[in-house]
């Protein structure tokens, strides 16, 4: 496996962690009120949209190296 492709699966696994964790803490503050989780759940989808303009940013940046 190619430094490429661990970067992609690892930032495809950190993107589906994230925002597993936002949609858990906005459950969260629903049932318990806490405006904690609010504030992580919030955070958590920003980062999760960071995530995703970096992924973009780093396919197109490295569009000609090989996955393998």
């Amino acid at each position: 496996m190619s430094l490429k492709a661990f970067h992609v699966f690892f930032l495809a696994v950190s993107l589906l962690m994230t925002l597993g964790f936002g949609v858990w803490a906005i459950r969260d503050y629903l049932d318990a009120g806490k405006q904690s989780s609010l504030y992580l759940g919030t955070g958590s989808f920003v980062v999760a949209a960071l995530l995703a303009v970096y992924g973009v940013w780093f396919l197109k940046k490295l569009r000609n190296v090989s996955y393998v």
